[in-house]
Parts: C-alpha cells; structure tokens; sequence
C-alpha cells in the first residue's frame, strides 16, 4: 500500500452553511489526525451530512475555512481535492466488471495499464474478492457491492476517504459483518476514514472518535468509551446508548441501565424502591422497567446468565447503584 503516514489532516475552522435563512451547520472547529477513524454521528438534520459535504467540496461553505495538511482547500474543487467517497447507493457501473469497478479512477488518470493491474490485484485482495473479479455488480450480494465501491474508493490512494452512511442499505447481520471488514480495511491501509451514521452502535464498534451533532453543531467529540461514560449532556446521554436520568442535590445525572443492580431482598442500602412494571428479554439480557417510589421510571438491563432468579411483573424490588456510575450533565 502506499505510504499515507504524512497525509490526511484535516483542519476545520468555524465553518457554517446556510441554505437560505436556515442555518444547517453553526460554526463547527475540528481537528482531525492522520489516519483517523472519526465518525460524525447525529439524527436527522443535526448537519452531519452537509458538512461531509463541504469536506468534499460537494457544497460551497457559507462562513470558515477547511484546510488538508495546513493548506485551504475551501477554494479547490472537489475533484482536485483527490478524497475518496462512497455512498449507500454503492453507485457501481452495472457495464463494467469488479475489476473494471475498482481500476475506474485509475483508468480516467492515464495510468499504465501494468500499473493498474497491479493496483487492481492489491485491492481485490483488500477486500477479499479475487474470485469475483470478473462479475459484474448485479452477480454480487450487497456486502460484496459495498466492498468493490470500497476499494474503487481507495485505489487511488486518497488521502481521506468520505463514507455516507454506507452500510444503510445492508440487513442487520451483513452491516455487522461488513463493519468488522471496514475497521480491519482501515486497520490496515491507514487512510483518514470520515464517516456518517446516525446508528450510534455502529459509530460506538468502529471509530476511534466520535462527533455527536446537534442542530448543525457540535454537541460533544471524544472517543466512543469516553463518551459512553461521561456523556456532557443529557442528549449525548440519550443519543449515544441509554440513560436514566435521575435527580440529586439538585442537579440531573445520568445513569446507565447496565450499571443499576435489582435486589428483591429489600435490603438497608437501596438508592429507590419501586416496583417492575415490565420484562423485556433479549436472549442474553433482559431489559426491567421500574416505577419507582419517587414517581420516577428506571430502566435496568441485567445479564440473563449471572441473574437467574425468577422476576415478574408487579414484584416489588430496591434499586442500588454506585456514586461513581452517576455522570452529572452540564445542562442541569
């Protein structure tokens, strides 16, 4: 593979977009570090998209500056910008074959054929398809599309690659499967991979950082362990995973689910009492809500194997939980 250690920063500074009066990204300042793995995660018009865009030269940028190794490129259009991308569409010649596919960038740059060749083969092996080589894309599963549009995208050898929600249209096994093969690509390649979900498991098995967006800004970056647990605020709590949110002293915490022990033995120690008013299960936990004493309701998620006893709707039971498994939020 070609040697990427010296290429791929990006610096975005203040940058906003605006679609006639209405403000789609609010002054965004990022850093992003050679060979990153970061992911921009958000719902729904939170402007995660639009300033992938403007990252690829897609969009113009209303206010700010995007800069590649310290130098702008605001002003260089995006097909002199050299960043791979790649969409949920997969958007695949259905004439060409996968070797055709994957030497498209390569062919339009005038590169010798011997040379092409050679850089085919080496991305076939990336992406395991060597024995698909001569099939056209419609002979192909969905995973198998989005791993030939994966290596169109990096044979070129871009400095960052540009992912879209590119799993979107995958079932639920083949999107973890085609995960796995995702994070060892970039494993092994070392390209700075910017990519866009709003499917915060996939951004939490993947990334090495995470941005949560919200209303065209940044709600919180960290990696996804840090955000997991010590979210800021109480929709980074919600957005990423579950939370319970819980009052003390006057101020709001978040609590997870996982981290909430049930008792029926109604010890001296409990946090809240209540009682269960519904059992979830998913074959290796079950999900309890409780309606607590105080009015409140609590989610608690506990591991089927180390929990065998027999819970039921209406059981009465305590809730405990340690200090330190209570994040307190900025937005009290």
């Amino acid at each position: 593979m070609p040697d990427l250690a010296n290429t791929g920063s990006l610096q975005i500074r203040d940058v906003s977009k605006m679609f006639g009066t209405f403000q789609a990204v609010d002054g965004v300042t990022l850093d992003i570090e050679k060979g990153e793995f970061l992911t921009l995660l958000g719902p729904s018009g939170s402007g995660k998209t639009t300033l992938l865009m403007m990252i690829a030269g897609f969009l113009d940028i209303t206010n700010g500056d995007i800069a590649l190794d310290g130098s702008s490129i605001t002003d260089v259009p995006a097909e002199k910008r050299n960043f791979g991308m790649v969409f949920q569409g997969y958007a695949l010649f259905p004439h060409m074959s996968v070797r055709d596919n994957i030497g498209y960038a390569l062919s339009v740059r005038k590169r010798p054929a011997p040379e092409i060749k050679a850089r085919v083969d080496e991305m076939l092996d990336l992406v395991q398809l060597q024995e698909f080589a001569d099939r056209k894309p419609t002979q192909l599963s969905g995973g198998q599309q989005q791993r030939v549009a994966l290596a169109r995208a990096l044979c070129f050898a871009p400095p960052v690659l540009l992912l879209d929600e590119p799993l979107g249209a995958l079932d639920k096994k083949l999107r973890v499967e085609v995960q796995e093969q995702l994070k060892d690509i970039h494993r092994r390649v070392g390209t700075t991979f910017i990519y866009v979900t709003h499917d915060q498991e996939e951004a939490l098995s993947m990334s090495d950082r995470i941005v949560i967006m919200r209303d065209g800004a940044i709600e919180q970056v960290g990696t996804p362990k840090e955000l997991y647990e010590r979210p800021a605020t109480k929709f980074a709590a919600s957005f990423l995973g579950k939370s319970n949110f819980i009052r003390q002293g006057g101020k709001t915490f978040a609590l997870r689910p996982e981290k909430i022990d049930l008792r029926t033995d109604h010890g001296g120690d409990a946090r809240a009492s209540g009682s269960i008013r519904s059992i979830t299960y998913f074959g290796s936990m079950q999900r309890i809500i409780v309606d607590t004493e105080q009015g409140d309701e609590i989610e608690v998620d506990i591991d089927v194997w180390r929990n065998q006893e027999i819970l039921s709707e209406g059981a009465a039971v305590d809730l405990l939980w340690q200090d330190a498994a209570a994040v307190e939020l900025k937005d009290n």
